[in-house]
């Protein structure tokens, strides 16, 4: 891909990132402590864990990887989603990153892994697909630690979605997720307890959960307001 600028505006403020602002700000918003739901309420309740909690486990999580892909349109970037399929026996209906577990035939390598669950999710080639840094690792409650890899990609290009997996792609312009206004945290009921999550609405859209609170890293990241 050439290098060029990519104007991106909104409410949390009008700039241009190249390919190289993307990279730097990506390298230097990474933080190897990570992120985790259990992190999340920790904050919001202003104190460590209780005893027994279901998120405070000793289980080792499963290591997976998402591509968080980047659409260089003419009139600024967006961020492409999925739409789960409700059949699904994990987190059916769900809006997520393409993405997956790590498998052995990936090798330990996160990128592969990011890349081929993205081809077999919705038919995109790695070789479409500029992996320009990653996000910090989050830890879900129900036992992954999700690597973000972020990538760009260049329009034109067609995808074929996995009908089984997936019920429908769409993007979101990058400027409504660069504005804070749009980060809205949530709660919700977990084993008796209100628990709390990002969210975030597009058109009728609930982007919420995991998913959120990556995009919501890639907003501090970009913008440098945590």
């Amino acid at each position: 891909m050439e290098q060029r600028n990519i104007l991106s505006t909104g409410e949390a403020g009008s700039f241009r990132l190249t390919h190289d602002t993307i990279r730097h700000r990506l390298a230097l918003g990474h933080d190897p402590r990570g992120r985790s739901d259990a992190a999340l309420e920790a904050l919001v309740n202003g104190g460590a864990l209780r005893p027994g909690d279901p998120f405070d486990t000793e289980t080792e999580p499963t290591p997976a990887a998402v591509l968080v892909p980047l659409v260089e349109h003419a009139d600024g970037l967006t961020v492409m989603l999925t739409k789960r399929t409700a059949h699904l026996a994990h987190h059916p209906g769900q809006i997520s990153f393409p993405g997956g577990r790590l498998e052995p035939g990936d090798k330990g390598d996160f990128v592969t892994c990011a890349l081929r669950e993205t081809e077999e999710e919705v038919g995109l080639p790695p070789h479409r697909v500029q992996v320009v840094g990653r996000l910090d690792d989050y830890v879900t409650g129900t036992g992954f630690i999700i690597t973000p890899l972020v990538g760009l990609i260049e329009p034109p290009f067609e995808l074929s979605p996995d009908s089984f997996e997936v019920d429908s792609v769409f993007e979101v312009p990058l400027a409504f997720i660069l504005d804070q206004a749009n980060h809205q945290l949530q709660t919700r009921m977990v084993h008796g307890r209100q628990r709390p999550f990002w969210a975030l609405t597009w058109e009728d859209k609930l982007i919420w959960g995991a998913t959120a609170g990556i995009l919501v890293n890639l907003s501090e990241v970009l913008t440098g307001h945590e």
